[in-house]
């Protein structure tokens, strides 16, 4: 397995932790794909899918999402951030990044929660220097959305858990996503409850996710009990102003889930990185 290097962006009192992959072989200017977790999922977790993808012939940098793995802080009953602080910690990560990424193709790809954030990111602050955007395992977990009667226990389980967090101040990880702060959940268990993001910062996100016009490869999993397709649908009907390439993957044989596919992601890197290199210049 191809070894990263361990580095650290500080911001707002945070420190981000990075995890930087050497250059793919043979392949001057490689474009770039900077990956953001799913809820309470360290960075190395993708280390499978990070040798997929250069091997594929992408630059690849994974950043811990803040509070988890090498990023802090802890969440505890001090933390106040939720949607918005990850959103800009992608612009961290990022900024930190630019003079390895400056002339070369962008792409920010994102695993459930991370995709989330990093749609926020381009709706909030723009997708200067973003040449496209990938959701892989990603929606809006929106109640309604889930099939049969497992619907109607989407919302009590998580708004259930919002309740346990406002009330404890923070979220211990009981079962799901890891320890997080209470904002976090907050924002994530309103967009379960009405299928729309909230407001973040006195922004309408809804409507900044509709002035998005990067473009976007979306792929839904098969076999995935927290984002199955139709909340990728849902969260793709927002991106009303950007070209969306829209698809579902399932690999014969091999049984996947919201997790897995990490670990048989072959095909999907080689897809990502021929995303990655038809996409057209800024």
């Amino acid at each position: 397995m191809v070894e990263y290097q361990q580095e650290f962006v500080q911001v707002d009192g945070a420190r981000l932790g990075i995890q930087v992959y050497p250059e793919p072989d043979g392949v001057a200017e490689a474009p770039v794909v900077l990956i953001a977790p799913a809820m309470g999922v360290r960075a190395r977790y993708y280390r499978p899918f990070a040798a997929a993808l250069r091997d594929a012939g992408l630059a690849v940098v994974v950043a811990d999402l803040r509070g988890t793995g090498e990023s802090t802080p802890r969440p505890s009953r001090a933390c106040r951030y939720g949607y918005a602080e990850l959103a800009a910690d992608i612009g961290a990560a990022r900024a930190a990044l630019k003079p390895r990424l400056d002339g070369r193709r962008t792409l920010l790809l994102g695993h459930s929660l991370g995709g989330q954030a990093a749609v926020l990111h381009l709706a909030l602050h723009g997708g200067h220097e973003v040449d496209g955007l990938a959701l892989i395992a990603v929606g809006i977990p929106y109640w309604r959305d889930f099939a049969g009667p497992r619907r109607y226990g989407v919302l009590p389980y998580t708004q259930g858990i919002a309740a346990t967090s406002r009330m404890l101040g923070v979220w211990p990880g009981w079962g799901f996503g890891g320890r997080q702060a209470n904002g976090v959940i907050r924002d994530w268990a309103h967009t379960a409850r009405t299928g729309r993001f909230p407001h973040i910062g006195g922004v309408d996100a809804e409507s900044a996710v509709g002035r998005i016009h990067t473009p976007v490869l979306a792929i839904s999993v098969d076999g995935d009990q927290y984002t199955p397709h139709p909340t990728l649908d849902r969260l793709c009907a927002k991106l009303t102003a950007a070209p969306v390439e829209r698809e579902r993957y399932h690999a014969p044989g091999t049984a996947l889930d919201h997790f897995t596919w990490v670990r048989a992601a072959r095909p999907l890197a080689a897809r990502v990185a021929d995303f990655a290199t038809g996409l057209p210049p800024r």
